[in-house]
């Protein structure tokens, strides 16, 4: 990975530059993307133009942002002004929405470097694109942002943008070995974009903690959140590490299906953060974490029933365009819509909102609550992003999600999810810096 932050302290001596820092991120580009096919579009020229505007900003001591000349990917859900925004999906191949989204938009305004977009999965749900994971090339990055997560790990970029209805933020971080920030419903504007479902939120995928705050503080600075929300709370910088008092370790659905090697990873973390003082608490202790695990349990049929009649505007005028450029995934989405009613969709958000208010009572008492970010390690295959089992409930109760790159699997990635409060991103920004510094000293 390739922090972008530590670096500008050369900027502004000169002994470094945004041009310079870019053409390294290229080299490592011109390496990788042919064996992992992070990126479905590239715009290196506007990149290194953009670039050494941000270099004569620094020069001048006049940078528009901390993150001025970072160089960023962009999900290929996400519209930008010059490139195309395909969807994953033949249906908008070459398409141009000729303008750039909410969020796009606020980092050309903070001085970031948008070197192209990364490859999505079609339209940001189950049917995969063919980018590989950096670690093992036989096995997935996960997804739906599968191109940033592998983009981001590779150092081709120091951030990517992402976006998560389900676990596409959270789950490729823990695959590829990055940091990935999955906000608060509604603290990032989404307009622009086409993920348009109730519990979906922007994030970033990020080579360190601090440079995932950046990212999101400096695109809500200007854009705020979705419309009829307040954006994302918190300073400038990344709020300071302070060391947990009590997490709620949950288990979720996940605990399941989860490999026994993740497992012990998740417990000798454990470990380490109890003998620094941390007190952990599980169902078995807690009446309102049982609570809490009882009000996740089947989370998954939940949203799925949610996201399918969400979507079945625009999914039945994709069908009526040409339903054989649909993948099976959405065909079959498109027909669990088809069998919904609104009157049930009516109960569907009612019980979302009803979990998420037993979920947020445990704030009173516990820093964050703490589980895996996947199963085990990104599983083998370019079919399949992996199950998602251990990340839908932080989509599904709409709280800030973090996956920290702390643990492995079998030598390869697993990420630790920290699971935060509705508008306490902050918050949950500066235990996961405490959990970071308390497992590095173990």
């Amino acid at each position: 990975m390739r922090p972008f932050l530590t670096a500008t302290v050369n900027f502004a001596r000169g002994k470094d530059s945004p041009r310079d820092f870019l053409e390294r991120c290229i080299a490592d580009l011109d390496a990788w993307e042919p064996k992992i096919g992070a990126f479905v579009n590239l715009n290196l020229a506007g990149a290194r133009a953009a670039a050494d505007r941000s270099t004569d900003r620094w020069r001048a001591g006049k940078p528009l942002s901390p993150i001025d000349g970072m160089p960023i990917g962009v999900k290929d859900i996400i519209e930008t002004i010059d490139m195309p925004t395909e969807n994953g999906s033949p249906l908008f191949a070459g398409f141009r929405g000729n303008r750039d989204s909410a969020s796009v938009a606020a980092l050309r305004e903070a001085g970031a470097v948008i070197l192209g977009k990364t490859v999505t999965t079609e339209f940001a749900w189950m049917q995969p694109r063919a980018t590989r994971n950096p670690w093992d090339l036989s096995r997935t990055p996960g997804g739906s942002s599968s191109g940033s997560a592998a983009a981001v790990a590779v150092g081709a970029v120091s951030a990517a943008l992402g976006t998560q209805v389900f676990g596409s933020i959270v789950r490729p971080a823990s695959f590829c070995g990055c940091f990935g920030f999955k906000p608060t419903v509604g603290a990032i504007n989404r307009g622009g974009s086409y993920d348009y479902l109730s519990q979906s939120t922007h994030g970033p995928l990020a080579a360190s903690l601090p440079e995932a705050w950046a990212v999101a503080y400096e695109i809500s600075r200007r854009a705020g959140g979705d419309p009829g929300y307040p954006g994302l709370y918190g300073p400038p910088t990344c709020p300071t590490p302070s060391k947990p008092r009590r997490f709620a370790v949950l288990e979720t659905d996940g605990w399941a299906v989860a490999t026994s090697t993740a497992r012990q990873a998740l417990e000798e973390a454990s470990a380490k953060l109890r003998s620094a003082g941390v007190m952990l608490v599980s169902r078995r202790e807690d009446e309102k974490i049982a609570a809490a695990e009882d009000a996740i349990h089947g989370a998954r049929e939940l949203c799925a029933n949610i996201i399918a009649w969400e979507s079945r505007w625009p999914l039945n005028a994709y069908r009526a365009r040409d339903a054989s450029k649909l993948s099976q995934a959405m065909l079959d989405l498109s027909e669990r819509a088809e069998a919904l009613t609104l009157d049930g969709y009516r109960r569907d958000i009612a019980e979302r909102e009803r979990r998420r208010s037993i979920y947020q009572s445990l704030e009173a008492e516990f820093d964050a609550c703490l589980t895996l970010a996947a199963p085990g390690a990104a599983p083998v295959g370019l079919g399949w992003t992996g199950d998602p089992a251990f990340v839908i409930p932080g989509s599904m109760l709409g709280v800030p999600a973090i996956s920290i790159p702390a643990l492995q699997d079998g030598g390869l990635p697993l990420g630790l999810q920290l699971l935060g409060f509705a508008d306490a991103d902050a918050a949950l920004f500066s235990t996961a810096g405490g959990v970071i510094s308390l497992l590095q000293q173990a």
